[in-house]
């Protein structure tokens, strides 16, 4: 036999309790404590240690016992939260159809062929730094490595995870320009000693 039991019931059984809300609530909230920080730990502790520093077995036994710990714990948890829905509150009355509008260009459009294309902006920020040209690299230099002209300077663009693999299996005889791709940026580390700032 197989029985599949939802979280939702798990914590039902458990407590005894049932919550109730709004449709959409929950996911409102969510990304309120999100953006407030409300549940983290230097608001209402670190819970991962804290349930293994309780050592009782019932979840009245646990709430008796952390509300003891952290009696203000929910409270400026709920605060932060609820000062945050009612900025989003607040906000969401400006949202109109052109903005939403303008979000969804910027998601499809833009932000798609920025992500996949990146690695024009980073051959266009370096010869920007040295004023100078640049261009992507034709299919034939494509297969010798390069990536862009940046002056007349071909170059080829890495992450930097390559450097650990530079010698092993590919040679590339021009300049490299290493990039870390972060969440919100991209770092690019480079030494072109052929062009001139």
């Amino acid at each position: 036999m197989k029985i599949k039991i939802p979280n939702a019931q798990v914590q039902e059984l458990l407590s005894g309790k049932k919550y109730n809300y709004l449709k959409y609530a929950t996911q409102i909230m969510n990304l309120a404590n999100q953006n407030a920080q409300g549940t983290r730990a230097k608001v209402v502790g670190q819970m991962s240690d804290l349930i293994q520093q309780f050592e009782g077995t019932s979840l009245a036994d646990w709430e008796k016992w952390y509300l003891e710990s952290y009696p203000k714990a929910i409270d400026d948890a709920s605060d932060k939260v609820w000062e945050m829905v009612k900025a989003f509150q607040e906000n969401i009355q400006k949202i109109d159809r052109d903005t939403v509008k303008q979000w969804i260009e910027e998601l499809v459009i833009v932000k798609t062929f920025a992500g996949l294309k990146f690695q024009q902006a980073i051959l266009k920020t370096v010869a920007t730094k040295y004023n100078k040209e640049y261009r992507l690299a034709t299919p034939e230099e494509e297969s010798k490595g390069i990536d862009g002209v940046i002056g007349d300077i071909p170059v080829s663009i890495k992450p930097t995870t390559y450097k650990t693999k530079l010698g092993l299996n590919e040679v590339i005889d021009v300049p490299i320009i290493f990039y870390d791709k972060k969440k919100s940026e991209i770092v690019i580390e480079f030494d072109l000693p052929g062009l001139d700032i």
